[in-house]
């Protein structure tokens, strides 16, 4: 029980400072007076005044309360290498048990995880929501059992006791890392990016070691090593093969004695862009639609474009001197057998022999296409004919051959049932109210073909070719120019365009069979594109070789998907069929493993703010002292708690000091004892 005297004043403070100061004023004019009775005057005035503040006594019943001690165990990633586990849960129990001992102390053990999506080790938000769960006010210690890489060290939080951390690990650990560093999301086709790659020790490493083996993979193929010095930065120059996803895989094998190998990965995902698209567009006459195919490929800014219209063919005999003729002569050597592998898409727009390629070119053309090159054939009339391209060594490597009709009569574009599952053609914009075309030359696809777009009668209007490894696509009309114009409502000719020309020189994106991955977190969506109606179940094989077969859904005509949550981060492989992948889930070096080595460097400062220390567990369980506010909490071998003497109020009186009876009877007695003092005198 515990008494507090409290004031209740009848009358506002400054106005009880008046009536004192009067008091005071009429108690030193009776000693100037010489009175007698002034010090009886005083005590009467002290009375009244005292009555007016209203004293009263409060009187309390308490109850003593527990301090509280949090415990908090470091589970994360970087906790459960080698023996940290059993240290951390024997050490957990030790002063658990201890403090339970200990009279008026209760423990709150709390355990900090994994941050999500790679954060790291979140101690101070671990305390920080235990905190939010107690009264601050009975909090005499917080004791965290951790490795000290802690990754929210900085956090702006006030702790109300001290804190102590207590290090696992050894004196003697040591670990290897690999790092990757100014590592771009994208990179141009055949030019070279450069990479910075590092091998760092850390901890007690070895001193003999100068150099270790490095195992570099490219999209999951078999590792080329190489020998490189470690603590030195290495500049590595990278060219994609390919465009879409690249996943080059840098490994460093696991060194005898090394605390972990899950840093000695560095897992690097780029995504292959072409700078430019060389575009050669061969004219072989003035027409309606020519200046429409090169408007279209001009307004692509990353097209470069080298357009050629034949207008005075070797045949035209109209007498006029070459020496005074204003067109240039059509560089046929130069860009057909010199240069033609530089271009990315050649475009024939009805073009027929004339005599100005001679047989030698078109062949190189032919060379040009199977070796990985793409050509695009847009067909007049005159490809129906005896001059077609088809009757030239360009005829091995077309997707269909012409029958020699011409159709002249309107018809709607449609796209094919192939064509739907098809990427070139799947899915294109108002596809069934396009305008309508008034031409096609009657072609019969070859066997191997594709027919994504039919015309009159569903005869191949648009046909698609894979020769070895170049492509071949055949438009069998030339009245595409039409939905330029918007001729009853036009069509989606530029995106058409655009699709064949990604289609022919192999984007990811367009592939018709195709088996890709996007990854999120540790989660990743499975996509498989084909023009098949039905796919076998995909493998998924993880980085620990377990593999797992998952059903695909159709989402789409000709698209199949499904959802895979990855056990654990790093590098994963995909097949399906003939088609394969491979894909990384999170940083193959996670934000646990960047640093393993146990040390109180990051958390040493905002332990020494509360007074707290850092032990190692390995020197041995620490003692428990009980320390008053403000003074050193650790020291060697032991570590300190501040009792709080926290209580529960159970009940309160209260009790008036000075009644009013009391008042009257006191103040009464002072004036009369002063009354009768001075009139004996």
């Amino acid at each position: 029980m515990t008494g507090t005297v409290l004031f209740d004043p009848l009358l506002p403070w400054p106005v009880l400072a008046i009536l004192a100061a009067i008091v005071l004023g009429g108690v030193v004019l009776a000693v100037m007076r010489g009175l007698s009775g002034w010090a009886l005057r005083g005590m009467a005035g002290l009375v009244i005044l005292g009555a007016l503040s209203g004293p009263s006594l409060q009187e309390e019943d308490r109850a003593p309360l527990n301090d509280i001690v949090i415990l908090a165990e470091d589970q994360s990633a970087s906790q459960r290498l080698r023996d940290r586990p059993d240290q951390t849960e024997s050490t957990a129990n030790a002063i658990a048990a201890t403090l339970a001992a200990r009279e008026g102390t209760e423990v709150r053990r709390i355990t900090v995880p994994d941050g999500d999506e790679d954060t790291g080790t979140r101690l101070m938000s671990a305390l920080s929501d235990a905190l939010a769960e107690e009264p601050r006010a009975r909090i005499a210690g917080l004791i965290a059992i951790s490795d000290g890489v802690v990754h929210d060290a900085d956090l702006p939080l006030e702790l109300p006791a001290p804190l102590h951390v207590l290090l696992t690990g050894k004196d003697t650990d040591w670990d290897r890392r690999l790092l990757v560093k100014n590592a771009p999301a994208f990179a141009i086709i055949g030019e070279s990016v450069t990479l910075t790659l590092r091998i760092e020790d850390s901890g007690a490493a070895p001193s003999d070691a100068g150099t270790a083996p490095l195992d570099i993979s490219v999209d999951g193929s078999e590792p080329q090593r190489f020998n490189v010095r470690i603590g030195e930065d290495i500049d590595l120059p990278i060219t994609l093969p390919h465009g879409g996803r690249n996943v080059i895989q840098f490994s460093v094998p696991e060194a005898e004695g090394e605390l972990t190998d899950r840093n000695n990965t560095a897992l690097i995902q780029m995504n292959g862009v072409r700078d430019r698209l060389r575009v050669l567009l061969v004219s072989g006459e003035p027409h309606a639609g020519g200046r429409t195919w090169r408007n279209l490929l001009k307004s692509d800014s990353s097209v470069d474009l080298v357009h050629f219209t034949i207008l005075r063919p070797p045949e035209k005999q109209d007498g006029v001197p070459v020496g005074e003729l204003s067109l240039i002569a059509f560089p046929t050597r130069e860009l057909f057998l010199e240069k033609i592998d530089d271009f990315d898409l050649i475009i024939f727009d009805r073009y027929k022999r004339r005599g100005i390629l001679p047989s030698l070119y078109l062949d190189n053309v032919a060379r040009y296409i199977r070796d990985g090159g793409a050509v695009l054939v847009a067909a007049g009339p005159d490809f129906a004919g005896a001059d077609s391209l088809y009757r030239s060594p360009l005829g091995t490597v077309m997707p269909a051959e012409p029958s020699a009709r011409v159709l002249e009569e309107a018809y709607r574009p449609t796209v094919s049932e192939i064509g739907v599952r098809h990427p070139v053609t799947t899915g294109m914009p108002g596809a069934g109210d396009w305008g309508r075309w008034l031409r096609q030359i009657d072609v019969a696809a070859r066997q191997d073909s594709v027919v994504v777009m039919e015309g009159i009668d569903n005869r191949p209007l648009l046909v698609l070719e894979r020769v070895e490894e170049g492509r071949v696509a055949l438009l069998a009309s030339d009245h595409a120019w039409l939905w330029n114009r918007g001729y009853e409502g036009g069509g989606p000719q530029l995106e058409l365009l655009r699709r064949l020309a990604h289609w022919m020189m192999k984007e990811p994106e367009l592939e018709e069979e195709a088996l890709t991955a996007i990854a999120t977190g540790q989660s990743m969506r499975i996509q498989r594109r084909t023009l098949s109606d039905a796919v076998p179940p995909v493998t998924v094989t993880d980085p620990n070789g377990a593999t797992v077969e998952l059903s695909l859904t159709e989402v789409a005509p000709g698209q199949f998907e499904t959802r895979f949550d990855g056990p654990e981060i790093g590098l994963y492989r995909l097949e399906n069929g003939e088609q394969s992948a491979v894909i990384g889930l999170g940083p193959a070096a996670p934000k646990e493993f960047e640093a393993t080595i146990a040390t109180a460097d990051i958390i040493g400062e905002r332990v020494a703010s509360t007074r707290g220390g850092v032990l190692r567990i390995e020197e041995g369980v620490p003692r428990i002292r009980t320390v008053r506010e403000g003074r050193p909490a650790a020291g060697r071998g032991w570590i300190g708690i501040t009792p709080r003497g926290a209580y529960e109020t159970q009940d309160v009186r209260q009790m008036a000091l000075l009644p009013p009876w009391l008042v009257l009877l006191l103040a009464a007695g002072f004036i009369t004892g002063a009354w009768l003092r001075e009139g004996r005198r």
